[in-house]
C-alpha cells in the first residue's frame, strides 16, 4: 500500500508521496512513487504511482524506454491530455500482458496521477485508473489521491481550494501524509514532495523528507497539539 496526493492550483502544482511498499508485516521495502520527466524550457511532467509494484515499475520502465522511439511517448506528446492517454494505454498494455501469464489470483491493478505542463498550454492534472481511463482536475476539484486515501482526506477537504498558495498546499499535503502514517503502518517515510510553479518548466523544487527531518516532525506535532486544543474548547453536549 502507499499514499500519494497531488493538487492543481492557480499558481501551479504540488505532488507528495510516501515510499513504503509491503507484502506482509515481514516484507517491507522502500520504493519511490514519484517519477519525473523533463525537457528544459519545454515540458515538465510528474507521475505518481500506487498499486501492484510490478505493474507500476513496468509502466514507468516502458515510458522511459520509449522516450526517444517512434512510438507515442512523453517527450513527443503535444499536450498533457496526450500524456495521460499514453500513460493509460501503457498501463493497460502491462496489465494485459502480465494477467495473461498469471496462474493465480493476483491483482495487477495500478493507479497513477499525472501532472505537469507542456509549452503552449496551462498546467494540468489527471488521475488514471487501472483500466487506463482518466479524469482531469478542475478548480472545483483541485486535488487527487491514490492508494490509502481515507486518513489524509479530511484536511484536504477542509483546507484545499484552487486559490491556495503553493507553500500552504505543500504544508497541507505533509499533514495529510502525517495523518495517514499515524493511522496506517503500510504508509511510511521517506516522502517525496515536489512543488511546481506554473510556466517554470522546472522540477528542481523537489524535497526528500526522511525520519530525520525536524521540520516534518514539528509540523506533525503542531497539528496534533492544535487538534487537542481545539477539541478541549468544544462545548459540552447536554444529553
Amino acid at each position: 500500500m502507499t499514499y500519494c496526493v497531488a493538487m492543481s492550483l492557480e499558481k501551479g502544482l504540488v505532488f507528495a508521496a510516501d515510499s513504503r511498499t509491503n507484502a506482509g508485516v515481514d516484507q517491507i521495502a522502500t520504493f519511490r512513487k514519484l517519477h519525473k520527466f523533463m525537457m528544459d524550457g519545454e515540458r515538465a511532467i510528474v507521475i505518481l504511482s500506487a498499486g501492484n509494484l510490478a505493474t507500476t515499475q513496468s509502466v514507468i520502465s516502458l515510458l522511459n524506454m520509449r522516450l526517444n522511439s517512434d512510438q507515442p511517448n512523453l517527450f513527443g506528446a503535444r499536450s498533457m491530455y496526450e500524456v495521460a492517454t499514453i500513460v493509460g494505454s501503457t498501463c493497460r498494455e502491462v496489465i494485459r500482458r502480465d494477467s495473461g501469464q498469471s496462474q493465480g489470483n493476483v491483482d495487477f491493478g495500478s493507479s497513477f496521477i499525472v501532472g505537469g505542463q507542456i509549452h503552449g498550454e496551462r498546467h494540468r492534472l489527471f488521475q488514471i485508473y487501472p483500466e487506463g481511463n482518466f479524469i482531469e482536475s478542475t478548480p472545483d476539484t483541485p486535488y487527487f489521491q491514490i492508494g490509502e486515501i481515507k486518513y489524509g482526506k479530511p484536511i484536504l477537504d477542509r483546507v484545499v481550494d484552487y486559490q491556495l498558495p503553493l507553500k500552504d498546499a505543500a504544508k497541507c499535503a505533509l499533514i495529510s501524509l502525517d495523518s495517514t502514517i499515524r493511522s496506517n503502518l503500510s504508509v511510511g517515510l521517506p516522502l517525496d514532495v515536489l512543488i511546481y510553479d506554473t510556466d517554470s518548466y522546472s522540477l528542481a523544487n523537489h524535497h526528500d523528507v526522511t525520519d530525520q527531518d525536524a521540520h516534518f516532525h514539528a509540523l506533525g506535532e503542531a497539528w496534533s497539539q492544535g487538534l487537542r486544543e481545539a477539541f478541549a474548547q468544544l462545548p459540552d453536549v447536554e444529553w
